[in-house]
This record gives C-alpha cells, sequence and structure tokens, in this order.
C-alpha cells in the first residue's frame, strides 16, 4: 500500500513525480476499477538497461505493473485479460505478458485486442544484441509521438499492410526462415521511422551512429552473418540474429565507433510474479 498522499513511484531508486508518477497512477486506477479496490499503491521498480531510450523500457513497466497489481489484489486474472489490461497502459506491454514469440491481435474492441503465444521460448535460437549508442531519454515517447502518425501520408499505406507484414514475419519464426524473417523485420523498422519522420511535427529519432549500425548490418548480413536490425522509436538499435552467430556479432558491434554498450536478451518467459508480500 501507498502512502496518504496517494500513489507513489520509485524508479531505479529515484522518487518519481510529473508524468511518470501521473501514467503510472492513471493505470492504477485502471487496475483498481477492475479489481474492485481503492488501495493506494507503492510502487518500486528497477531496470537493467536505459529508460525512456527505445529499448521497450514502458512495455516492461507496464506488464509487471498490471500482474503486480491483480497479485496485490488478489485477485486471479486469465492471461488473455492481463495482456488486454496491460495494453491500456503501454501497447506493447501486451506482447510482454505472454511466453516467448507473441501475436497481439487488432480487435475491434477492448476485449478482443489481447496477445497470446504463438511459439515457446526455445522454438528458434535467436539472440537480440542491442547496440546502445545513445542513454539519453529521448523528448518525444512513443505515447505522445502516436497522434502525430495519421499526419502523415504514408500513414495510411503502413496500416494497410500491417497484418501481410506480421503474417510473414509469424510465417518465417514458424518456418526458422532467416531470410524472410530479415526482409520483413527491416521493411517493418523502415516504414515505421518513415512515418514518424513525415508526420506533422516530424520525429526523428535516428543518430548517425544508428544508420551506421544499420548500414553495418546490411552489410554483414551479405557477408554471411545471419543479422538484421530493427529500432523501436528511438535511436538504439536491435540487431535481430541466430544465436550461433551471436558472439561474433558483438565482438562487431563493439568494434564500431559510437556504439557505447551491446545488451543481449533472447526469447524468454513472459512477466512473472516472483513473490507477494
Amino acid at each position: 500500500l501507498g502512502g496518504p498522499g496517494g500513489d507513489e513511484l520509485v524508479l531505479n531508486g529515484a522518487a518519481q513525480s510529473g508524468d511518470a508518477l501521473r501514467r503510472v497512477s492513471a493505470h492504477l486506477e485502471r487496475m483498481r476499477a477492475r479489481l474492485g479496490t481503492n488501495s493506494a499503491a507503492a510502487v518500486r521498480s528497477a531496470n537493467n538497461f536505459p529508460t525512456g531510450a527505445g529499448i521497450a523500457s514502458s512495455a516492461a513497466a507496464f506488464a509487471a505493473l498490471t500482474l503486480a497489481a491483480a497479485a496485490a489484489a488478489g485477485v486471479p486474472l486469465s492471461e488473455r485479460e492481463l495482456t488486454t489490461l496491460a495494453r491500456t497502459g503501454s501497447g506493447s506491454a501486451s506482447r510482454s505478458v505472454p511466453d516467448g514469440f507473441v501475436e497481439w491481435f487488432a480487435g475491434d474492441s477492448h476485449e478482443s485486442s489481447y496477445a497470446e503465444s504463438f511459439a515457446p521460448p526455445n522454438y528458434w535460437a535467436l539472440t537480440d544484441l542491442v547496440a546502445i549508442v545513445s542513454r539519453a531519454h529521448k523528448a518525444v515517447g512513443s505515447t505522445a509521438g502516436h497522434p502525430a502518425a495519421a499526419t502523415s501520408d504514408l500513414q495510411a499505406c503502413r496500416v494497410a499492410g500491417a497484418q501481410e507484414r506480421f503474417d510473414r514475419c509469424r510465417r518465417a519464426v514458424l518456418e526458422r526462415d532467416f531470410a524472410t524473417f530479415a526482409d520483413v523485420v527491416e521493411l517493418d523498422s523502415n516504414q515505421m521511422h518513415a512515418v514518424m519522420m513525415t508526420s506533422q511535427p516530424g520525429l526523428f529519432y535516428w543518430l548517425p551512429e544508428s544508420v551506421l549500425v544499420m548500414g553495418l548490418v546490411r552489410q554483414w548480413r551479405a557477408e554471411g552473418l545471419h543479422v538484421c536490425y530493427t529500432l523501436d522509436a528511438g535511436p538504439n538499435v536491435h540487431c535481430l540474429c541466430e544465436a550461433a552467430d551471436a558472439p561474433e556479432l558483438e565482438r562487431r558491434l563493439r568494434a564500431v565507433a559510437g556504439v557505447q554498450d551491446v545488451r543481449s536478451a533472447s526469447p524468454g518467459p513472459g512477466a512473472r510474479v516472483v513473490s507477494v508480500e
């Protein structure tokens, strides 16, 4: 439970106020309405990767917060409902609840827009090597940038092709077809950033180092490494590769000028409650 003044948020050891606390409290209000409680909450959160730098910190945070709130209230919820609730805090958080490779259904209502696994974590040995080129908190977050997408002439085309691109991507995962996977992943990333760059006002997340890494990834793939790139709403580059190529790829990334660090992740379990006090 939180203090008498309402919800409290401590992130990486520092008390938060302003937009960060308001966003967490807004999500807790939705959770309180669903869970039938009016208790304030004390939220303690920590990341082992840069926050607000385009590495899905909000997805991780709101998936964790959703599960924690339900556990604290003692209300058992299905995984499907947890994904719909997490989605209201951050859309990508819906995908962070289930295990492994996950599909998020667009739906036409709150209840039908949910996420579920289509393959377990060990189905395909992939590694995400994140080339950190900036640790700075981005000036415009994903949530704030979404309304501007409709002002881009490219957005309608991107939305129209989204299901087809996802179907190709899912099929490539299920067939472990890296060439097709790389094509569709890079296409989708490039289209998303093209929409952001041509919105009003335009959002430019790429840095010179981002472009350098993207170019090198394509060069290395042509040389035989199974690697492709994708970027969230930020400058850091996710280099997706087959696990066998990860050691060589990490060695090359660490040698690139402007790459400050390389973080590694693999498909794994979804959000979990580790203890209830």
